[in-house]
């Protein structure tokens, strides 16, 4: 491989460039320095959203860009400024909420992006421990779903929970997609409870693939030279994309022999993969 030619380095942050206590490792810290001193370009692409980075990341740690909420939106980080959203449409938005309805799922939609830390919430009559404990991190931003009239505007995604079940994972993920050819599924191992699935709804332009790609595209950075680390199946979007990819030893079994493996999050999976970059 060549490694000389990398100009941007994108890593997940729950599970790869976090430990699991949210914390940074002195190793990682060190990574990122180099790799400024080396001109190459340190990005962020997580399914957080932007605030929620701000909670992880003190604004002294050196990334360039933040690809947050699974590439819903791009942040300049340096320069802190917001250079790219995607929402779903206010139509379609309205849409899926009465479809959610109608079956009597339990699900959370957020506000556009950038201010999608704020969310609404509708609890179907099936109860589900993992929802009550999100909304237990959200409470303060939150607001049941208004009933009787719809949203004005439109809403960065949705999310339902449901006990990780590939079978039943599969069935509730064609079933919305078939609502309409504007959206997709991303799958998400919950970072709050092991067993549980975030069934997470975006634009059909979301990912964390497509999030790098736009970033890549506005700086005049070739595919060929791009390098990705991440864990779980929301980052197999970002991985498909960028040239050299690599998987936590953390990852879900199903997915671990899809790319190169490094040691886990707690490891400094981050310092260990750039390594090649600094030789």
């Amino acid at each position: 491989m060549n490694w000389k030619n990398i100009k941007l380095v994108a890593t997940d942050l729950d599970g790869t460039f976090l430990k699991n206590d949210c914390s940074i490792s002195e190793e990682n810290l060190k990574a990122l320095s180099l790799l400024g001193e080396r001109n190459i370009l340190r990005v962020v692409a997580t399914g957080r959203n932007l605030r929620k980075v701000m909670e992880v990341i003190p604004d002294e740690v050196p990334f360039d860009y933040i690809v947050y909420s699974s590439g819903a939106g791009i942040y300049n980080w340096t320069q802190k400024k917001h250079i790219y959203h995607k929402n779903i449409s206010s139509e379609l938005s309205n849409r899926l909420i009465g479809f959610f309805r109608g079956r009597d799922y339990s699900f959370y939609a957020f506000d556009e992006a950038p201010e999608n830390h704020r969310l609404w919430f509708h609890k179907g009559e099936q109860e589900c421990e993992e929802f009550n404990r999100y909304f237990s991190f959200h409470n303060s931003f939150s607001e049941q779903l208004p009933t009787g009239r719809e949203l004005e505007n439109g809403l960065c995604q949705f999310m339902l929970i449901i006990p990780e079940n590939e079978e039943q994972f599969e069935k509730l993920k064609s079933e919305i997609e078939s609502q309409s050819d504007e959206i997709r599924v991303i799958r998400s191992s919950s970072p709050v409870t092991e067993g549980y699935i975030w069934v997470e709804v975006f634009h059909r332009e979301v990912s964390k693939g497509h999030g790098v790609d736009h970033l890549c595209r506005l700086l005049g950075i070739k595919q060929a030279e791009t390098f990705g680390i991440g864990n779980d199946y929301n980052d197999l979007d970002l991985l498909h994309f960028t040239a050299h990819s690599f998987l936590t030893e953390n990852a879900p079994p199903e997915i671990k022999n899809r790319f190169d493996s490094v040691p886990s999050n707690e490891n400094d999976a981050f310092a260990y993969a750039i390594q090649p970059l600094l030789m």
